[in-house]
């Protein structure tokens, strides 16, 4: 998965100084002469027993005896009381406002707007007509609504009926109407395109302290004492900026701001100015706006409240809740109080059981991996906590110290997964680090570790699950060809594996003899010494070691096939009187054939014998034998080390002047067989049917400039 990744903004100490919120008794308390340039920390309060929040809402609206969220997706709302949640659900058009000790349910449909007392239970309507527009909804603060017809602003509640609303200028439009104080309601309008607002003083019904918009801005919070406004959308890198009315003064105070994009959410609490950018949990890069920060205009203090938020409200009583989380207490709700200039206290309301800090939760990394399933192919998953992370993920096989990686962006899903084409076998170690985007908390590891297993194959000798074939020039050099298959076989690349191979009359795969996973190769010298060459795994050999003398009496040797079903590589070998041996693999390097055993004669007729595994459907492996006149012979494994009676498979062979039985070259899960002459390399496709066992000649390429070969295997 490619990924552009952000540039990264430095973070300023309000980030680095987070919220220290612990369950234990007692508070943190920062002095009230703290330097500005530093941000202090909020004294901390812990709820005595957290209740649950909704995962995945939103806070919408917050009173003093409960709150409204909202689901993930926007359509449905829920409210709750604080300390239990009620499980209720609302239309997306039902809002919570309150007074100073009450609590009122807002909700709209087509024809009617409901105000509900959430003490008595009792309700209030005030009439819709959305054929006409009028009356039409305007809004609702405290415990009344507010509807427009015509030009007029009328206001409805239990205790005063149906009452206008006076103050409002001629020729006001678009008006709309919104929480405020306890003592007054925010109103915002158009007079003749310019964007105003005013209070509305709801013990008169009056509208007061009407003010021009600024262009651009919006009109965030109202308080007893300011109203604060931002400017800049935060879009396309825009960066806002905070403003505050002082409405004793009616003077004008820009807040500062960290010059970073965002879009800013901001409430009064007491004499602080609280805000932050919500959108941290989409955030891409780090910023500096994610915590929730609180600035006191009379004092220049600036305090940290919480990591990130992502969303917030203020109650009748002027208590503000937010949904958000810090890295000490984790995801939740959390209520901010201050008491003028005191610095704010936060307390922990309501969890949802999730940390803030991006955590890796569980895996379903198996301890054995079978490289022979699902053509070697693997699938990991890991869960994260929450999404929006960069996920990079090393496997490194322990014995050769070779190490993959990958990568991930889950944006917006809380798994990474990984598909894996397997090589070797034995053990690997995986890390996986999750670094958020958004860069809150630390980066995430978690290690582990699963062993690879795959059925050996007398020609895999790097370990990968590839075959390879051995290739000896006319200098002793032995060169390893490493295959693979995609439309057809071919090697690349061809490595050197040492010189002096000349000593040797005859070299051949003899697969895993020394009880290890690769195969490995016997080779015969002048005298008759047969010595054992075990597989490093790594595609070459260890230092040799002397299985014995006397092998000179064999014409043909051909290795690598289990013939008696007893899982280890077993070899034959025809004498000069035409008496076929069989020689079973023991599995021990120290003596890796058990005693002779003759299980045939008269195959002195045969110029060449190739093991080939199971090629053609029996229990066990195969054997090829090519006549003097080149016609081919296939003798069927029992499985217990003898053969069935041969089938003729075809003429011709002679072209060949080596018959390799490679095990499976194009992945398909049968035996296959390759054919080595003067005109170029040819594959021979196992069918599994002992009737017609390869399919015809296909062109392949394996060898290289320095041929021709006096030795392959």
């Amino acid at each position: 998965m490619s990924h552009v990744r952000p540039p990264r903004r430095g973070l300023v100490a309000a980030v680095t100084t987070v919220l220290a919120v612990t369950l234990g008794a007692g508070a943190l308390t920062v002095p009230a002469t703290a330097a500005p340039s530093v941000p202090a920390t909020a004294t901390a309060k812990t709820a005595a027993a957290p209740f649950l929040f909704p995962k995945g809402h939103t806070l919408v609206d917050a009173g003093v005896k409960g709150f409204l969220t909202q689901s993930a997706d926007g359509t449905s709302r829920r409210f709750a009381w604080y300390g239990q949640d009620t499980g209720s659900g609302w239309g997306v058009r039902t809002w919570l406002r309150s007074t100073r000790t009450n609590d009122y349910l807002v909700y709209v449909d087509h024809y009617k707007a409901t105000v509900r007392d959430m003490t008595t239970m009792s309700v209030h309507e005030a009439a819709l007509d959305p054929l006409t527009g009028s009356p039409a909804f305007a809004g609702s603060a405290a415990d009344s609504l507010f509807t427009t017809v015509g030009t007029d602003l009328r206001r409805h509640s239990r205790a005063s009926g149906t009452v206008p609303v006076a103050g409002l200028p001629d020729g006001a439009t678009s008006v709309a109407v919104t929480p405020g104080t306890p003592d007054d309601a925010l109103v915002r309008f158009k007079v003749g395109g310019v964007e105003k607002w005013g209070l509305l003083n709801l013990a008169t019904s009056t509208v007061e302290d009407v003010h021009d918009l600024p262009a651009g801005a919006v009109v965030k919070a109202v308080s007893a004492t300011r109203v604060a406004w931002t400017t800049g959308t935060g879009v396309n890198g825009e960066v806002p900026a905070l403003f505050v009315l002082d409405r004793a003064t009616d003077t004008v105070q820009e807040i500062p701001v960290v010059d970073a994009p965002g879009t800013l959410q901001v409430q009064l609490v007491g004499g602080w100015v609280v805000y932050a950018d919500p959108g941290a949990s989409a955030g891409r890069a780090p910023s500096p706006l994610y915590a929730l920060t609180a600035y006191n205009p009379a004092t220049k203090e600036t305090v940290t409240l919480l990591d990130h938020i992502t969303s917030a409200a203020t109650a009748g009583d002027g208590t503000l809740h937010a949904r958000g989380g810090s890295l000490a207490q984790g995801e939740g709700m959390y209520k901010i109080t201050a008491d003028g200039d005191n610095t704010p206290v936060v307390t922990f309301e309501a969890s949802t059981d999730e940390p803030t800090d991006l955590r890796i939760t569980g895996n379903d990394v198996p301890a054995q991996v079978d490289l022979d399933r699902n053509s070697g192919k693997a699938t990991f998953t890991w869960n994260l906590s929450r999404p929006n992370a960069e996920v990079n993920l090393t496997l490194r096989h322990t014995r050769t110290g070779e190490t993959e990686m990958f990568n991930d962006y889950p944006l917006d899903r809380r798994t990474t997964t990984f598909t894996w084409q397997g090589e070797y076998n034995g053990a690997y170690t995986w890390e996986l680090t999750a670094r958020p985007l958004n860069g809150i908390g630390p980066t995430a590891t978690a290690t582990g570790s699963f062993t690879a297993t795959r059925a050996p194959s007398p020609h895999d000798y790097d370990d990968n699950g590839a075959p390879d074939v051995l290739l000896r020039d006319g200098t002793g050099r032995l060169w390893r060809a490493d295959t693979s298959y995609g439309t057809r076989l071919q090697a690349d690349p061809h490595l050197r594996i040492g010189v002096g191979w000349q000593a040797y009359d005859r070299i051949e795969a003899s697969g895993d003899l020394a009880g290890t996973t690769v195969g490995d190769l016997v080779a015969r010298d002048p005298a008759g010494v047969l010595w054992l060459y075990q597989g490093d795994g790594r595609g070459g050999f260890v230092s040799r070691s002397r299985i014995g003398p006397g092998w000179q009496a064999y014409t043909e040797l051909a290795g690598g096939s289990d013939l008696n079903g007893d899982g280890r590589a077993d070899l034959v070998a025809t004498d000069k009187a035409g008496a076929l041996w069989l020689y079973q693999g023991t599995g021990s390097a120290a003596a890796p054939f058990a005693a002779r055993k003759q299980i045939g004669t008269g195959w002195g007729i045969y110029n060449q014998l190739t093991a080939t595994g199971d090629l053609a459907g029996a229990p066990a492996g195969d054997l090829l034998a090519r006549d003097k006149d080149g016609v081919l012979w296939l003798y069927l494994g029992k499985g217990d080390g003898t053969f069935a009676a041969r089938t003729k498979v075809g003429g011709g062979w002679n072209a060949y002047r080596h018959i390799v039985g490679i095990g499976d070259a194009d992945g398909d899960g049968r035996a296959d067989v390759i054919g080595f002459g003067a005109t170029g390399e040819f594959l021979h496709r196992g069918t599994g049917d002992w009737r017609a066992p390869m399919l015809g000649a296909q062109s392949a390429t394996l060898t290289f400039g320095g041929g021709p070969y006096d030795s392959v295997t």
